[in-house]
């Protein structure tokens, strides 16, 4: 008889899933087998000398989970260790995170009026955020707008060079008041306001959430909604998982784990993709995040 090659998995705890590699000749030999066997599907891979997977109950499974399973699902099984070895293929390697304690990760880096001395006050003129899933750390929504300073209305040059904003791209634009709504909007149609779905912002520091936005808040008379007043500051995080403060931010981060910088630093979008990078990064070697901020 040919070799059987032999590769047990758990399916969530309800079945085991067995793969056999056999030559189709000793097919006849193995009915006897499949026949008394207490098998509930059994899948066909295409080709002679493929994977046949038959799904056994486990002890505490039930027949009802296994019937539920998608066909879709048995085809993602890997290939029996037996195929890899004989082949001298490399078994397939798959990104692992470490598991995090949100759904959703919201990455925010708000750009402002500024000068080479302090402009009092300051008014955001970039409003960009990532939603980032919570297991995978992917982007998978963006919500970005610029937004028309009211009180400094003209970007000084040294505004325009730090930040890369031209006026142009703020004239006209929605007001403070009215990005708020645009983001609440937004967070709505994502299902960021389901209070079973727990998400939190992410910010390189704490200005963005502990002084910039509810400063201009309070200017402008306006509350600031809840989901702001909690955030993870990524400096701190990172120095949690690395064991220094990255002193310079983002170009310290980027350098400290070996990544390419993504745009242009200052950028608010592109400062939203570099910290988007160095939280999935970070989850790859381990770290859980955790709240840091709060204005509660």
């Amino acid at each position: 008889m040919s070799d059987v090659y032999i590769q047990k998995k758990k399916c969530g705890g309800s079945a085991t899933v067995i793969n056999l590699r056999l030559d189709i000749s000793p097919m006849v030999q193995f009915i006897h087998c499949i026949k008394s066997a207490n098998f509930l599907r059994l899948h066909r891979s295409s080709g002679l000398g493929q994977p046949l997977v038959f799904l056994f109950p486990s002890e505490r499974g039930s027949a009802e989970f296994v019937s539920n399973r998608r066909h879709s699902d048995i085809q993602s099984l890997p290939p029996p260790v037996g195929n890899i070895m004989a082949s001298g293929q490399q078994p397939p390697s798959r990104p692992s995170f470490h598991p995090q304690t949100y759904h959703n990760f919201l990455v925010l880096d708000f750009e402002a009026t500024c000068d080479k001395q302090l402009i009092k006050p300051q008014e955001i003129i970039e409003f960009p955020i990532l939603k980032l899933h919570g297991r995978t750390l992917e982007i998978e929504s963006v919500f970005h707008t610029y937004v028309q300073p009211i009180v400094h209305s003209e970007l000084t040059p040294f505004c325009t060079e730090l930040t890369g904003i031209v006026q142009s791209m703020v004239d006209g634009k929605p007001t403070l008041q009215q990005a708020l709504q645009m983001a609440d909007d937004w967070m709505r149609n994502e299902g960021l306001l389901n209070p079973k779905v727990n998400s939190i912002f992410v910010t390189c520091g704490d200005w963005d959430l502990k002084t910039m936005l509810p400063g201009q808040c309070q200017d402008l008379g306006l509350p600031v909604p809840d989901y702001f007043k909690k955030w993870i500051n990524l400096k701190k995080a990172y120095s949690f998982a690395m064991g220094n403060y990255p002193k310079n931010g983002l170009p310290f981060m980027v350098k400290g784990l070996n990544l390419e910088h993504i745009g242009k630093l200052h950028s608010g979008i592109d400062d939203c993709k570099n910290i988007a990078n160095i939280m999935k990064e970070l989850a790859r070697r381990g770290f859980t995040f955790k709240q840091t901020g709060s204005n509660l």
